[in-house]
């Protein structure tokens, strides 16, 4: 790794999480996953990817929290809808080797710079749409779309319906226990179950909200 925002205190943040989690994540995938990190930063000064600036918060507020969903996610083809600087599409490609991730995002900066981060880590199982999600028409559907605040659990089950194969799930990663988005949720669509996630480094409340055809 030559990237010189990586150091020391880093590399043990993201050791220190990832058993935290309990996650077999190997040497070089944490090596690819610091580098990701020091991407964001470099292209941050830029292209305003992301509000937090701190390579050290980044860890446990971006690379953590996309991991955390890891233990249930069964799917091989995966559209990850709003993915800004590529959360979590990057950090679940580069942990999930055997996966397909597909990110999607309308902001041309943003999906640049995931195209460019795919190129520099290496990563043949990863690619980059920029479009709208509901315009989006994949060549094959997904056996499992996610998206992590990305929008009300009713804007996305409406605009990304028609991504996903009739058997597959949605994921959509929240903060506090979404009550009312879940009261909005339309007839076509019904929670399957709703996980706490417990994410080291953070403070405040992480859900995953699984979601299926009614």
């Amino acid at each position: 790794m030559s990237n010189s925002i990586i150091n020391d205190e880093l590399t043990d943040l993201l050791t220190n999480g990832l058993k935290e989690l309990a996650l077999a994540i190997s040497v070089q995938q944490q090596e690819k996953l610091l580098e990701y990190v020091g991407l964001l930063c470099k292209w941050n000064k830029t292209y305003n990817l992301t509000a937090v600036r701190e390579p050290e918060k980044m860890i446990g507020l971006h690379i953590l929290d996309s991991l955390a969903v890891l233990p249930y996610l069964n799917a091989v083809n995966i559209l990850d809808v709003g993915t800004g600087g590529g959360l979590p599409g990057i950090p679940l490609a580069i942990a999930r080797a055997d996966s397909s991730v597909t990110m999607l995002d309308s902001l041309q900066k943003k999906t640049t710079f995931v195209r460019q981060a795919i190129t520099e880590l290496g990563l043949k199982n990863a690619w980059v749409v920029c479009e709208r999600v509901e315009h989006y028409q994949p060549l094959a559907k997904f056996d499992l779309v996610i998206s992590r605040a990305f929008a009300e659990l009713s804007d996305f089950i409406n605009s990304a319906a028609h991504t996903v194969v009739d058997s597959g799930r949605f994921f959509a990663m929240k903060g506090v226990y979404p009550h009312d988005e879940i009261a909005r949720l339309p007839a076509t669509h019904k929670v399957e179950q709703v996980i706490e996630l417990s994410v080291p480094q953070i403070e405040g409340k992480r859900h995953l909200v699984v979601l299926k055809k009614a």
